[in-house]
């Protein structure tokens, strides 16, 4: 259970939404040009704004498609949440 969910900010003010067990080493394929998403050729990352992490492979792949399908506002409330981990993985 060493999976996580992301939202990265990007520079087009869209919210990017992914899964990695390796956040350090995703965002650094997301800011170059090959190993990075499709999603990141027209636009560029700014910075991780939400982590939720304690996931399997298979339960942050759903997670992730629930969080694709909901509204701005909704992604807004969830970055803004107590559920948000991103400080305790900025800090490891």
């Amino acid at each position: 259970m060493n999976w996580l969910v992301y939202i990265i900010l990007c520079t087009d003010d869209t919210l990017y939404t992914g899964i990695t067990n390796d956040i350090k080493r995703r965002l650094v394929q997301h800011s170059g040009r090959a190993a990075g998403a499709r999603y990141f050729r027209a636009r560029k990352p700014v910075r991780v704004v939400y982590i939720e992490r304690g996931h399997t492979r298979s339960s942050a792949s759903r997670r992730e498609a629930v969080i694709k399908k909901m509204r701005r506002s909704d992604k807004e409330r969830l970055i803004l949440s107590e559920g948000n981990e991103i400080h305790d993985c900025i800090a490891e």
